[in-house]
């Protein structure tokens, strides 16, 4: 049996890379692979999962039909906080042959320049862990104590982030070079000869599960314990260079291709950068779920600006086929089947609008080309800010303390995305 460990057991991952795993095991007989899973906060996952053998309950829906599929490819699952060596025990295991990752931005701890952020304090605190002889406790610290043990061995592993970050492949493999050296761990070696960290895209869009969906399944006698809900859309692009062997993906339709930044350029751009111009723009309005906002005219018609903004930035080999996606995104973004909440959105601002706006805005200055939809998004997430703090709302959002210190809330906004404005906001 071929073996996965993913790290990062949340509703994106069972809705996506476990259900790519899943439909791959079905068309092909001759072999199949099984995931163990890893949470990274707490029990609850894994608590409620086992009492049903891991298996769960997918919702898949377009706007006129949903059906609901049983996904049994986890078979087991580690809590990061209660056993670290055993995560690193089984990072290091050579019964795996790949680990994905899906953790969030602010799970990879990097500073503005998307390298690691060595005084990060969680950082800082698992460096000092490791030289008392302690485990660590970051995704970074833990993948890291794994590839050094499992240096030992010289098994080939593939790290395969499947994450909203910018040539995530690489920049997962630059943060774990920096940790590592920071640690002394001494892995570059290994890692030059057997470890592969590929580049991907993943599209899918997945809002948290709602009671309704719950108390839908549990009418059923598929498993009742945290179902997902996601659309039938769903798209994998990924780079073709691992060091060892993996699901056969492209068997559930995963793309793998040589170059994944022309696919996501065009997905964060587009993608990413309306679903957070919807988040505040539309929370502002007064909506709740995303396909309430894109029914608004002027929301509508602001994501379309937006996405044209992005579309003539991208790289010829996807540009010609920018408009048929800003309209499949646009019938993606009405179906009332998923209620995805703009506020599952609307977090974390200051790790996604660098990576969703800021890099179009720049693209187009570049060109000369003014950018209007970009500017009023991050106008709409200084308003939203604002309006949360008025309200007396904790933002959610890992640099709250610098965007809530001090008088104005919207100076350190800006001050904190790089002054990328030409003048303040009024």
């Amino acid at each position: 049996m071929n073996r996965l460990l993913h790290l990062g057991v949340g509703n994106f991952h069972r809705a996506h890379q476990a259900w790519y795993t899943e439909m791959a095991n079905r068309a092909d007989d001759d072999v199949r692979w099984r995931i163990q899973g890893v949470s990274l906060r707490s029990a609850t996952v894994r608590d409620a999962l086992r009492t049903q053998d891991y298996a769960y309950t997918l919702s898949i829906s377009d706007a006129q039909t949903t059906a609901l599929e049983r996904i049994d490819v986890i078979d087991s699952m580690l809590v990061a906080p209660d056993d670290s060596a055993a995560v690193i025990a089984a990072i290091a295991s050579p019964t795996v042959s790949v680990v994905t990752l899906t953790v969030t931005e602010k799970g990879y701890h990097l500073a503005n320049d998307g390298s690691l952020d060595l005084n990060d304090p969680a950082i800082v605190s698992d460096l000092e862990a490791q030289r008392s002889g302690k485990p660590p406790a970051t995704t970074i610290g833990l993948l890291s104590a794994g590839l050094a043990q499992r240096a030992g061995t010289a098994t080939a592993l593939t790290v395969l982030s499947c994450d909203n970050l910018v040539d995530n492949g690489r920049t997962l493999r630059r943060a774990v070079v920096a940790y590592a050296d920071a640690a002394g761990l001494g892995i570059i070696n290994y890692l030059d000869a057997a470890v592969a960290f590929p580049c991907c895209m993943v599209d899918r869009i997945t809002p948290a599960t709602d009671e309704a969906l719950t108390a839908r399944v549990a009418g059923t006698t598929l498993p009742p314990a945290l179902p997902v809900a996601t659309e039938r859309f769903s798209e994998w692009v990924i780079e073709d260079r691992f060091a060892g062997p993996r699901p056969r993906w492209e068997l559930a339709g995963a793309v793998f291709t040589d170059d994944v930044g022309p696919f996501e350029r065009r997905k964060l751009g587009m993608l990413n950068g309306a679903h957070s111009l919807l988040a505040y723009a539309g929370t502002l309005a007064g909506h709740t779920f995303v396909h309430e906002a894109i029914a608004d005219p002027a929301l509508n018609q602001a994501v379309r600006q937006l996405m044209n903004e992005a579309a003539a930035t991208l790289p010829d080999s996807v540009r010609d086929g920018a408009g048929t996606y800003a309209g499949a995104l646009l019938d993606r973004f009405a179906n009332p089947g998923l209620e995805h909440r703009l506020r599952q959105i609307a977090m974390d601002g200051s790790l996604k609008l660098p990576i969703r706006i800021l890099d179009t805005l720049r693209a187009r200055r570049a060109l000369g080309l003014d950018s209007p939809g970009c500017e009023a998004t991050l106008h709409a997430w200084r308003d939203f800010l604002v309006d949360e703090l008025a309200a007396g709302r904790p933002l959610d959002d890992p640099a709250a303390a610098r965007l809530t210190h001090g008088d104005a809330a919207g100076d350190d906004v800006w001050s904190l995305l790089g002054a990328v404005a030409d003048r303040p906001p009024p």
